[in-house]
């Protein structure tokens, strides 16, 4: 779900540190770990727990600190999370981190600079730092799995 709401691919590996427990996709050390197949988010934060880490892609080391406002039920019966507000586009997937990231937008933003047409390719052509669609996200998070 996360992916989604980053734009990204679930391509890399991912973790979640709640309190001291960490939750991963592949368990390399069973003592310090647990599979995050066989817990769900609410489950884990129960106790009173609100704030989290989530980590993406070990080597570009996106690391994004979750904050749960609030958990409710809709009657709406939907299937996942609802995005209620956002801002900017979500860095593309293996740019390189937040230095990578800043380095590609100075590109973009530099028709002379030497990575622009690089860059241009890579993303197709288009990319827009400071769009955000609230319905796409939140179409896309109800197509999850």
């Amino acid at each position: 779900m996360f992916q989604v709401a980053m734009g990204w691919t679930n391509s890399h590996l991912h973790s979640f540190t709640i309190g001291e427990q960490q939750y991963v996709m592949e368990v390399d050390d069973p003592e310090e770990e647990l599979d995050e197949q066989e817990t769900t988010v609410s489950v884990a934060l129960r106790g009173g727990v609100r704030r989290f880490t989530y980590a993406y892609d070990f080597g570009d080391s996106w690391e994004h600190e979750v904050v749960v406002e609030d958990a409710t039920s809709s009657p709406l019966s939907l299937k996942h999370a609802v995005c209620l507000d956002g801002q900017n586009a979500c860095p593309p997937e293996d740019v390189g981190g937040v230095g990578g990231y800043e380095q590609f937008l100075e590109a973009l933003a530099d028709p002379t600079h030497e990575e622009h047409a690089r860059y241009l390719d890579w993303v197709g052509y288009r990319f827009d730092p400071a769009a955000f669609d609230l319905a796409a996200l939140n179409a896309d998070l109800q197509r999850v799995r």
